[in-house]
């Protein structure tokens, strides 16, 4: 975990759920019962707004009504206010680093929903942990291709810098 994953965490720990982990397995509450579906959650839970949730996670409303919209959030309602829950924040905070692992959205939905169904999670861990190695060997042939259009772009640039020099010379004479 770098320095701006961990900033990132320091940042929006408190509208995010602790117990979830870098996999997006949410630990269960101590207190909770085992059965407990984050679904019912009290009214004594702390919620956010959306301006709340933009400032927390640098996010615009935009954002927030799109993840709303492909079904990956799902804020409670009070006329036209939206309340966000720990679940949301935690979901959200899911949403943006798989994001940011390059996960597309059905992916992140896939992980998220086998979340709700699995109480173990670790069908949730697995296919985690296979999509991650997946998308971890696509960055590291990325990295591979544009090391080398970078070491291309480098020769050309030190031709042209040798031609531009000879040039100039050739001119002062």
């Amino acid at each position: 975990m770098g320095v701006t994953q961990r900033q990132d965490d320091v940042r929006v720990n408190r509208a995010c759920n602790p117990r979830a982990t870098i996999t997006g397995v949410a630990r269960a509450r101590p207190d909770a019962p085992a059965n407990a579906n984050p679904e019912h959650e009290t009214m004594t839970d702390d919620l956010m707004t959306i301006r709340q949730m933009c400032e927390a996670f640098e996010v615009t409303p935009r954002t927030l009504r799109f993840y709303e919209a492909k079904e990956l959030l799902a804020p409670r309602r009070e006329g036209q206010k939206r309340l966000y829950s720990r679940r949301d924040r935690a979901r959200l905070k899911l949403i943006l680093r798989g994001k940011r692992f390059g996960f597309s959205l059905e992916e992140i939905r896939q992980l998220l929903d086998m979340y709700e169904r699995d109480d173990t999670r670790l069908r949730q861990l697995r296919k985690t942990y296979e999509i991650a190695q997946r998308r971890l060997a696509d960055m590291e042939r990325q990295r591979l291709e544009l090391d080398e259009a970078i070491k291309e772009l480098r020769g050309e640039l030190e031709w042209a810098a040798d031609t531009l020099a000879r040039a100039d010379q050739q001119a002062a004479e």
